[in-house]
């Protein structure tokens, strides 16, 4: 009864952390995040591999490239990087006992970080960018190793540091014999501010969009997922811009132009005083 009832307490506790967070400003998920985490540590595991926050960038220091960190690529404190295959800073026990992908799809996720560096400097034309394969062997049928998981990491922040775009695609390949099927879980995190010389005034638009997409798409070989995955990516990265285009920016300006006045103070007092006389009239009649 005692484990019912407390595994009852902590579904609870994680869905009014999430509500919770769904309804604190978006700019500063990652601060509430942590907050809710030291208020009740053992919710920690759910809400970091459930709950997006803008992505952070960290430096491999076998080569200097840039890659991404998230909760995809994390062991304990450290991060892995795609490049050199190595976590950093080095886990105090080794590298031996972290989790890494099978040769196999190492070679693959190799192949995929190439091809999406090409993809980010076409695209964003600046930017970061990191993908993360892992293993996923199928429960049911034991010999059919073929099936993985991944992530694709997106990041592009202006020269001011007053935008920031991150792009999550968390993608599940169940893989066929002649298909494959593709289940991508895609948020986009927007983040626009803009402050005044004087830094008296600042306005600020963030938030974020979240869609699922779910594709079977023909395989000749282990190259097609990445062209597989590039292509998808593609396509929802379009129409959520797009989206988010209609949904942010077109709302802001027609809420802009209903509230925005193009007469002056005192035209629109007289129209005020007119309008009140006329009433005025139509009562007395």
């Amino acid at each position: 009864m005692s484990k019912k009832l407390n595994r009852k307490m902590s579904e609870e506790s994680y869905d009014a952390a999430l509500d919770l967070l769904r309804r604190l400003d978006p700019k500063n998920i990652a601060k509430n995040l942590q907050s809710i985490i030291k208020l009740n540590p053992d919710l920690a595991e759910d809400l970091l591999s459930s709950v997006d926050i803008p992505l952070n960038v960290a430096r491999d220091e076998a080569n200097g490239k840039k890659y991404l960190t998230c909760d995809y690529n994390r062991d304990l404190d450290s991060y892995r990087s795609p490049w050199s295959n190595k976590y950093y800073p080095v886990l105090e026990e080794g590298d031996d006992e972290s989790p890494f992908p099978s040769e196999k799809l190492r070679q693959l996720e190799i192949y995929a970080n190439d091809s999406f560096d090409v993809y980010r400097d076409l695209y964003y034309e600046g930017g970061v960018s990191s993908v993360y394969f892992w293993d996923q062997p199928d429960e049911e049928d034991s010999q059919n190793d073929s099936n993985f998981a991944g992530v694709v990491l997106l990041k592009k922040n202006t020269d001011d540091e007053q935008g920031l775009w991150d792009s999550i695609h968390v993608l599940e390949v169940l893989v066929g014999r002649s298909k494959a099927t593709y289940k991508v879980t895609s948020t986009i995190i927007l983040d626009l501010s803009k402050v005044d010389k004087d830094k008296k005034d600042s306005i600020s638009l963030s938030g974020n969009l979240i869609r699922q997409t779910e594709k079977e798409l023909a395989i000749t070989d282990e190259h097609s997922h990445i062209i597989n995955i590039g292509t998808l990516v593609e396509d929802i990265e379009s129409k959520l811009r797009n989206l988010l285009q209609e949904v942010y920016f077109g709302k802001t300006r027609d809420i802009v132009g209903d509230i925005r006045s193009l007469q002056g103070l005192s035209s629109s007092e007289d129209d005020k005083k007119k309008q009140q006389e006329l009433v005025k009239g139509i009562q007395g009649l």
